[in-house]
């Protein structure tokens, strides 16, 4: 079975203890303090998408330049509990790059809402990258914005991965971005 394979099959006992919960703050907290860094779980995803991004089969499709990146690794299906499961590579090294009020290099991805909120694993590449939040910026751990949630992903402190796994696929990109 190849890491592919592999992430897909060790993610579905997750996806079946969380198939009925409601991403938000409280999801957030559970999800940081169950399977946060140094739990078993937080580690074989982070093995193996990393390992599937130095394969090429995640975050694999530029969306504006090789420091940002995503994938759909797998669309929603019954296995995963209508879950899709979906890949992002973003570094702040980028030149697009800005400076964030604490004088951090950031990068900013693309505007988007989450219709029934995401579960989203942060996977630093560098020491110090983090991914901003709902709840503020996220080193190794666990974001989980609400249903309705919209933002803009970031990243700053270097790299990181996020894998993601949306209720039934839902990800809309449709919505207008704060001005």
């Amino acid at each position: 079975m190849g890491s592919r394979e592999q992430l897909i099959e060790r993610s579905i006992p997750f996806l079946r203890e969380v198939k009925d919960m409601t991403p938000s703050a409280a999801m957030e907290r559970w999800l940081n303090k169950t399977y946060g860094e140094d739990s078993p779980l937080y580690q074989d995803l982070a093995r193996l998408i990393k390992t599937g991004v130095d394969e090429g089969w995640a975050a694999n499709q530029e969306v504006d330049g090789p420091n940002y990146r995503r994938s759909r690794i797998l669309e929603p299906v019954p296995e995963t509990f209508q879950f899709s499961i979906t890949a992002v590579y973003m570094n702040s090294a980028d030149p697009r790059r800005f400076k964030d009020g604490d004088d951090h290099d950031v990068l900013r991805g693309q505007y988007h809402g989450h219709p029934y909120g995401e579960l989203n694993l942060v996977v630093p590449l560098d020491k110090g990258a983090q991914l901003k939040g709902l709840q503020g910026w996220q080193g190794p751990g666990w974001t989980a914005p609400d249903p309705g949630s919209r933002h803009y992903p970031e990243v700053r402190g270097g790299a990181a991965i996020a894998l993601f796994y949306l209720p039934a696929g839902r990800i809309s990109y449709d919505f207008k971005a704060p001005s």
